[in-house]
């Protein structure tokens, strides 16, 4: 496997010669049942699914450095709270996989650490590193990097639309009475109403000098907020927007035909394929000529705050799991855009994650500041509320409130 030398011959140096100071975590038995020892091992929480991709990075770096690499699956489900809950007491891995947005709870929990990327920190896509950045501060080796786009039905409507009323202009052309379809349900879900939000300029959160989310500077009830709101109210009305439009339903619709534009994300590309559609995936048009952006969720690797072979661990991470042919095993494994740019540009040659590479493009990281799970309370709810009749003002003033207080 490629690795990178520069970095992985000094440190595989470092680590050899201070073997003491370097203790990893003891392996053999589960990691739930083990403490740190003086061994010289990392232990590496893996979701199931992908240990194999990794099995060739552990066995090159121990061979090179004489630091074994245990891998351990884990449940996906479980993997986040099991890490919080043993780091302090001494317990659990060195490193562990995760997601972005878990980066405010680990953050105040204590349990993660600074990751040095050095120099090939620009070797990442934007929205990757900065999703794996908290408070100025990079905790996060990313590996992958998802968001939602649109999935049209090239067989129907052979041009990618130019804007929201034109992709339904578009399908009401070829004859269909639903052109658009989107997941929301009962309580809505925001999350794939986001970019049509950010295209009036009210992203949830403005920024601080570091890039990072400000708590501080709500923007959801800006005026472009309100803007968003008075839309979304017209699609209601117009059956565009429409809450009894659930995921199953709205996949339904679209394999069936009788809806040419689905927005959502790759985890639903296959059964699209498998359903016999002619598959293209587009940029989210938009309602306002500005550009709509998603929300981007990156996966990475986290190092425990309690790792007593840190120096390990950062050198594994940047230097095996940062590389090209690492990160495609992890997307053979899982279909994910990689997050190192290398690695995407390659696995793009599919013009199927070069579609949703090209939307990831304008994509922003979703929130991971805690501050986020006051937003979702009632976000979704008002949305659900706008669509089905509610006064748009009236409502999203009452969201602005509500989470301004949750906040405080």
């Amino acid at each position: 496997m490629k690795v990178n030398k520069k970095g992985a011959l000094g440190l595989g140096a470092l680590i050899a010669g201070s073997m003491l100071l370097l203790a990893g975590c003891a392996s053999g038995t589960p990691a739930e049942e083990s403490k740190p020892s003086s061994s010289g091992e990392l232990t590496v929480w893996v979701d199931s699914e992908r240990v194999d991709a990794l099995k060739g990075a552990a066995e090159s770096y121990t061979e090179k450095t004489g630091v074994k690499v245990n891998l351990v699956g884990k449940d996906n489900n479980t993997i986040k709270d099991d890490f919080i809950q043993q780091v302090p007491t001494g317990k659990g891995p060195d490193i562990t996989m995760g997601a972005h947005d878990w980066l405010g709870e680990l953050s105040t929990n204590g349990v993660v650490a600074p990751i040095e990327l050095g120099d090939s920190a620009d070797d990442y896509l934007p929205v990757a590193l900065q999703a794996s950045t908290y408070d100025g501060t990079v905790y996060m080796l990313p590996y992958a990097v998802e968001n939602i786009a649109v999935l049209r039905n090239a067989d129907i409507i052979p041009e990618p639309a130019t804007s929201f009323d034109d992709m339904i202009a578009k399908g009401k052309a070829a004859g269909l009475k639903q052109p658009f379809v989107v997941e929301q349900g009962a309580e809505g879900n925001p999350y794939h109403l986001y970019p049509f939000q950010t295209a009036f300029g009210a992203p949830v959160f403005g920024t601080d000098a570091s890039g990072s989310y400000d708590a501080t500077d709500l923007q959801l009830g800006n005026e472009g907020g309100f803007a968003f709101a008075d839309w979304l109210a017209a699609q209601g009305a117009a059956g565009t927007m429409n809450t009894d439009i659930d995921g199953q339903i709205a996949k339904d619709k679209f394999l069936a035909g009788e809806s040419a534009f689905w927005l959502t994300g790759p985890w639903n590309v296959g059964a699209a394929v498998d359903g016999g559609i002619n598959v293209a995936i587009d940029p989210i048009p938009s309602p306002t000529g500005e550009a709509a952006q998603p929300f981007a969720g990156v996966k990475g690797f986290f190092v425990s705050a309690e790792s007593k072979n840190k120096v390990a661990a950062n050198d594994f991470l940047v230097n095996y799991l940062g590389t090209e042919d690492v990160q495609l095993e992890l997307f053979k494994a899982g279909n994910i855009l990689p997050a190192l740019t290398a690695a995407a540009d390659t696995a793009a040659s599919d013009p199927i994650i070069a579609g949703f590479q090209a939307v990831g493009a304008d994509a922003v990281p979703m929130p991971a500041i805690p501050a986020m799970g006051s937003v979702w309370q009632y976000w979704g709810v008002a949305e659900a509320a706008i669509i089905n009749g509610a006064d748009p003002k009236a409502t999203w003033q009452k969201l602005t409130d509500d989470v301004s207080a949750a906040i405080k």
